[in-house]
């Protein structure tokens, strides 16, 4: 496919998994706080009646994502421990727009990516095809492309999930149908990323630091930015006690309780996104669902 050209759905998914790779699919509709994730071969995902029921879900409200990491074959969730291999590793570019692309494009201290999301006008999501990194690694890797090019620091989790080409992004009044252009067909390995890695505990602080001093902003305290990280996350149908962890984890050098605490900022989130305050008979928050089932059946 000549790289000028957008990827269909289907080919995205054949192209970045083998088709026995068990992978999760994700359509999220903030209109109504519902969340239904399926975990599924990507064969199946890449399928014709697989691919009318996302076009269904996306018709009627809910943006449409895929995990960038297979997951193992027993898997019913979407969790570090259920990831079977690192696949890919990526940045999400939300600022900076074609300039900063093309900055990454031309570095030398990453190989040139495989492909570009056009996720909205002017928003990148960058994907790197890799092969032998260990979770550890991979991760590692992500905080540095985040730290080194002013990615997004919510995005460097290898749980993370980017939206699938050929369908509307929901989140803007305007109509945007997400693209995909392929760059490179080369998988890279570790060798291959010259950027400097540190721990995972400072790229998200470094970069709002950077930020600060580069464009004289304000910006938002650690204890902001964990709120707004589990915001985001929970939006996109993260699991609660995995972002818990997360920020636990982040936070554990500098509170006395950093579970105690990640779990007060996970809970306000929730309350905030009204979790608490769904109806019962109202569409679940978070749905898991075997492709086995009929894909256009009820969710």
């Amino acid at each position: 496919m000549n790289q000028h050209e957008t990827i269909p759905a289907a080919q995205y998914i054949l192209d970045e998994f083998e088709g026995v790779n068990r992978i999760a699919i994700l359509a999220l509709n903030r209109d109504v706080r519902e969340t239904v994730q399926r975990i599924t071969t990507a064969e199946k995902a890449a399928s014709p009646e697989f691919q009318a029921w996302l076009r269904h879900k996306n018709a009627t409200g809910s943006d449409i994502y895929i995990g960038m990491n297979p997951l193992k074959q027993d898997a019913s969730t979407r969790t570090k421990d259920e990831i079977a291999a690192i696949r890919h590793v990526y940045i999400d570019l939300d600022y900076g727009g074609a300039k900063a692309l093309e900055g990454i494009q031309k570095s030398s201290l990453v190989p040139k990516p495989n492909v570009v999301l056009t996720s909205s006008p002017d928003k990148f999501q960058i994907i790197w095809k890799v092969e032998g990194m260990a979770l550890e690694q991979g991760e590692a890797l992500l905080h540095a492309l985040a730290r080194e090019f002013g990615g997004d620091p919510a995005a460097t989790d290898a749980t993370r999930v980017l939206r699938l080409p050929g369908f509307a992004n929901k989140k803007y009044d305007v109509v945007f149908y997400v693209e995909a252009r392929q760059h490179s067909i080369e998988t890279h390995h570790w060798r291959d990323f010259k950027l400097h890695m540190d721990g995972q505990g400072s790229p998200r602080q470094n970069y709002y630091t950077r930020m600060k001093r580069e464009s004289g902003a304000y910006a938002p305290s650690q204890s902001e930015h964990d709120w707004a990280f589990a915001k985001r996350a929970l939006a996109r149908g993260d699991d609660p006690e995995a972002v818990v962890q997360r920020i636990a984890r982040h936070r554990s050098a500098g509170k006395s309780n950093p579970e105690y605490y990640a779990r007060l900022t996970v809970e306000k989130a929730q309350a905030d996104l009204g979790y608490r305050n769904t109806p019962r008979n109202a569409p679940a928050s978070q749905v898991t669902e075997e492709i086995d089932l009929d894909p256009l059946g009820k969710d």
